[in-house]
This record gives structure tokens, sequence and C-alpha cells, in this order.
């Protein structure tokens, strides 16, 4: 990797991290957690992705732990909560937005860090999905909420799946710049948010199943 390279991977990373953040404290501050409450789960779940993602790739020591800017963003998106989620908590829509920019940014960033690591493009899709789905997993259920990666009233990883595969597509054919990683990440942000609002729906597990819990052999649905 070029030293253009990591740098620009690093700020895409850094953006990544504050908007991931912000979503963890809006989340905390929700749930009445205290201030220490939700810098840890800022910090939780936009660190935790990146943390997988490098135990995987076994690059050393994760970013999140070398670099003490990693820290900065969710000190950051911490105060700017504390200070501001008086005057926007009626808009519980900020949640999705914040997260869908950090879902946006984190499924090109570990995409692309697999790729220069010589990972086959199938696994580094596998894997940029993973980095971007995985911090709000552990965000969910560390603050006891129904993971949105399994809510089956929500899209959450085939937004990422699809920024992703767009993004080993792009870098194969030599075509991944700053102009088609803005291009990506704005197509994943706009799916991600259009899904939520106009509540797109994937099949269930099982053909014939009704989404209110109808199970085969039982007449009632859950209410």
């Amino acid at each position: 990797m070029t030293f253009s390279f990591d740098l620009a991977l690093a700020w895409l990373d850094l953006a990544g991290i504050f908007f991931f953040a912000v979503s963890g404290s809006l989340l905390a501050a929700r749930k009445q957690f205290d201030v220490i409450g939700s810098l840890l789960l800022a910090s939780l779940v936009s660190l935790g992705g990146g943390v997988i993602r490098d135990i995987i790739l076994n690059s050393g020591p994760p970013a999140a732990f070398s670099n003490p800017a990693y820290l900065v963003p969710p000190l950051l998106a911490t105060g700017l909560v504390y200070f501001l989620f008086s005057s926007v908590q009626r808009f519980t829509s900020l949640l999705i937005l914040f997260d869908a920019a950090g879902l946006a940014l984190f499924c090109i960033t570990g995409t692309l860090k697999a790729l220069s690591f010589g990972i086959n493009p199938v696994a580094a899709v596998l894997l940029g999905v993973t980095t971007a789905v995985g911090g709000g997993l552990l965000r969910d259920i560390t603050a006891n909420e129904v993971p949105q990666l399994f809510d089956a009233r929500d899209l959450y990883a085939l937004p990422a799946f699809t920024g992703a595969a767009l993004t080993a597509v792009l870098w194969l054919l030599g075509a991944f710049n700053a102009l088609s990683a803005c291009a990506v990440a704005a197509l994943v942000f706009a799916f991600r948010v259009v899904a939520w609002r106009r509540s797109w729906r994937i099949p269930l597990a099982v053909r014939g199943w009704h989404r209110l819990g109808l199970e085969p052999g039982n007449s009632r649905g859950r209410n």
C-alpha cells in the first residue's frame, strides 16, 4: 500500500468512526445512560467493526489501539450529543442517518483493507460487511435492543453487501478512486435510508411464514 492510500483509508475510517459513534451516543441518550455509558457505547459501535477486521487480517495491534487518533471521534461524538441532544431528541431518524453514514464508509474501508492485504475478492467483501455491521451488532446487544442486523422489518446487511461488492469490483477494474468511493458511499447511504423510510423487506427464512411470527401449524400470529 502507498502512503496516500494509507492516509485516505485512515481518513475514511475516522469519518466512519465519528458517524457510528454519534449513533451510539444517541442510543445511549435514548436509553438514559450516563455520560460514561454514552462514551463506552459510542466507542463500542465505532471501533468494534474495525477491531474485528484487524484481528481477522492478523495485521498487528488493531488500529483502534495503535493510533490515538481513533479515540478522538468517540469523545467528540459523546460531547456533541451531551450538549446538543436536548434540542434534537425528537428527531429519532438522526440515529438511522448517522448509522447509515457509518455503514456506508465502513463497508468500503473494510473491503479495501482486506484487498490491500491480498485477500481474495469474495472474502474481502465478506470482511467489508463484517466491518460495517459488527459495531452496530455490538451496540444493539449491549443496549438490550433487537439488533438491526436481525430485524426482519429492516434492511441492514444488504446495503453493506452492495457497497462492499461495488468496492471490490471497482478495485479489480482499476477504477476505484476518490470520486468512485464517494459515489459508492452515497449509494449505500441512500439505499439504507430509503429502505428504512419505505419499510422495504426481504423474504423470511422459510417461504410461507408470515412476518408477525406465525409459524406452520400455529393458527395464531403474535401481536
